[in-house]
């Protein structure tokens, strides 16, 4: 069992930063893949980004690939989102997951956090 809680979203103008964090219970964190999605209103729940469970590997989506940087650190059992040069369209709510899987696919996700908004205005 895998408990899950964002924190660190918020309202930034375009061309700025937040960092998102996502921390995890349970003595078997280093088990379970992390990903990150996240669901603008109107819209399908999308895949942002994903990490290993060791932390060697990562994968991006592409519309964020160069600007958010994915990593976990598993003393803290806590997974981080970095996002950089922030644009509209990231606007949504963000909600980290677990699984154990290496897979983009929400539907493969065991495990979800509430979410955290993230707001970007111009």
């Amino acid at each position: 069992q895998v408990q899950l809680a964002e924190s660190g979203g918020g309202s930034v103008q375009a061309g700025g930063s937040l960092t998102l964090s996502c921390a995890a219970s349970g003595r078997t964190f280093s088990r379970y893949a992390l990903g990150w999605f996240r669901q603008a209103p109107g819209k399908d729940r999308e895949f942002v980004a994903l990490i290993s469970g060791n932390g060697e590997n990562n994968y991006y989506a592409a519309p964020v690939r160069g600007r958010f940087t994915i990593s976990r650190d598993s003393a803290k059992n806590t997974v981080y989102l970095q996002m950089r040069s922030l644009k509209r369209e990231d606007t949504a709510n963000y909600y980290c997951a677990a699984s154990t899987l290496w897979t983009v696919d929400a539907v493969n996700y065991d495990y979800w956090g509430l979410g955290t908004q993230v707001t970007v205005s111009s």
